[in-house]
């Protein structure tokens, strides 16, 4: 092969302008000049506000509660929530998919749009790969405005990853769709299928709940905050349109979903569970309680928030030590030295402390479940009890989920924990240092005694079946498995190899806990 002096000149050239490509690409535009809506003042001028302010009244200081435990309780809350709002729809997400429940709720917003209903849409932009042009022609309409949160620049995304990698790993993971500023749903759910029970390889077991009073103009008051933050770039900044189709190509192939036959169970469920019809006529079984709003300041975003902003001390502050019991679910359970420190001091004072995560069979997110495993001996020393769920196919849609028949694979996405059997967090947040150190989050803590013991009769109904109780004997661990009122033990991790089992051991080792 020939060779001169030219050929390694050349390539340090190439190299150098793929560097500056990839640094100004990873620019963002000015956004000093944007226009910055506010959210709606609730009002009685609504069906909704009627509603919720008469109800409201009754029960000052206080918020009204309904428990979305079920995927197609939930997606049919969002669908009527959007189909029953006159004046204002804000609604903010860390995924949006645009398979049928995805395609189904874009569809409404469109409609609500088309009567008049100012929406406002703030999505991450981790998950919008290759959705520019939908997202372009929706900004388009005069009642949309849409944001996307800490956005890549286009068209070459991995250059974020490469040379903007700080910024870039910091997603907002807030879930909330509020109507008129009076109903809101919040919790776990990101806008996908697998979320309400309708996907074909893995459902997420998740928690919602459906809230209106106070809390819904909590809600859209942080909304506010997001979308004014300095993270939050109006869309039309940002997206890329593919200019080979007809813009109105994009959201009719959207709209078109619901003439599918795989859309009609998702429209028989709207159907079958008028939420927002019994909330309107007060028939609507709400449970009115103390409610709070914590969230994280978005200037977490860019590093510069201060530490009581922060989600987890004012979580802390609003759950309160405590004195008898803690049960908690979380997906994703990475414990930091600080945390498992706290958990031993509460089991020393007699706290019974609880916890249900996924099983390494049942995860979503293997490599996390490694920064997980390394903690199990320490935290059933200091008298945690651990549960891991179960590997299942054992959900049948065609009784509980919106497919028609078949089921698939279960993974536990709810985040939730309870106190004292009295107070209740639901939300995005999960128990690892992303979501401590990295992510922005939401959720609410709920002072309701039925709710707590509905969380811990899950826990307990979980441990008996449904999940793997965790022991440690003799410095080793066991699983122990109930299968028809009888004990199985497992000397080794359920559903792994020898292979998984080395995996899961090497990354145990790497200190990347803080990136899970």
């Amino acid at each position: 092969m020939k060779t001169t002096l030219l050929s390694p000149v050349l390539r340090s050239i190439l190299v150098l302008a793929g560097v500056a490509v990839g640094l100004a690409g990873c620019q963002l535009p000015d956004i000093s000049s944007r226009n910055t809506s506010v959210f709606i003042e609730p009002s009685t001028d609504t069906r909704l506000g009627q509603a919720v302010q008469r109800q409201a009244a009754a029960h000052p200081g206080k918020s009204g509660i309904f428990s979305l435990q079920d995927g197609q309780d939930s997606f049919a809350a969002r669908m009527l929530l959007a189909q029953a709002a006159e004046r204002s729809l804000d609604v903010q997400y860390y995924i949006w998919h645009t398979d049928i429940s995805g395609s189904l709720l874009l569809t409404a917003l469109k409609r609500a749009a088309d009567r008049g209903v100012r929406v406002r849409l703030l999505l991450d932009d981790i998950n919008t790969k290759g959705l520019d042009s939908l997202l372009a022609e929706l900004d388009g309409h005069p009642n949309v405005e849409l944001r996307l949160y800490n956005p890549f620049k286009r068209p070459h995304r991995i250059f974020g990853y490469m040379f903007d990698f700080g910024r870039i790993n910091r997603r907002m993971h807030n879930k909330s769709f509020t109507a008129d500023s009076q109903a809101t749903v919040v919790g776990g759910r990101n806008i996908a299928d697998q979320y309400f029970g309708a996907a074909t390889d893995r459902d997420f077991i998740d928690l919602d709940v459906l809230a209106v009073g106070p809390i819904a103009e909590d809600v859209s008051r942080d909304f506010d905050r997001y979308w004014a933050s300095e993270s939050a770039y109006p869309a039309d900044l940002i997206l890329k349109r593919d200019d080979d189709k007809d813009p109105a190509q994009h959201v009719s192939a959207v709209a078109s979903m619901e003439t599918t036959a795989a859309a009609e169970p998702y429209l028989r469920a709207v159907k079958d569970r008028p939420f927002v019809t019994k909330l309107v006529s007060g028939d609507l079984a709400l449970e009115w309680v103390p409610t709070r709003l914590i969230s994280d300041n978005p200037a977490k975003t860019l590093g510069t928030a201060e530490k009581g902003t922060l989600f987890w001390p004012q979580l802390i502050e609003a759950m309160g030590p405590p004195q008898h019991d803690v049960d908690m679910v979380s997906p994703y359970f990475v414990p930091t030295e600080v945390a498992v420190e706290s958990f031993r001091k509460m089991t020393q004072r007699g706290v019974e402390v609880r916890v249900l995560t996924n099983s390494f069979a049942a995860t979503d997110a293997a490599i996390v479940h490694s920064g997980y495993s390394k903690w199990r001996k320490r935290l059933l020393t200091d008298g945690v009890k651990l549960y891991e769920m179960k590997r299942t196919a054992g959900i049948n849609r065609t009784e509980a989920h919106l497919a028609g028949s078949g089921s698939s694979q279960a993974s536990l996405h709810a985040k939730t924990f309870s106190v004292d059997g009295q107070r209740v967090f639901i939300g995005s947040l999960n128990f690892d240092p992303r979501s401590a150190f990295l992510n922005t989050e939401l959720g609410v803590v709920i002072h309701s005694a039925p709710l707590a013991k509905s969380i811990e009769a899950a826990l307990a109904a979980k441990g008996p079946e449904g999940a793997y109780q965790v022991r440690l004997e003799n410095g080793g661990l066991k699983w122990i498995e109930r299968v028809d009122g009888n004990e199985v033990i497992h000397l080794k991790e359920p559903g792994t190899s020898a292979y998984s089992r080395c995996k899961i051991w090497f990354f145990s080792l790497l200190p990347i806990d803080w990136l899970l």
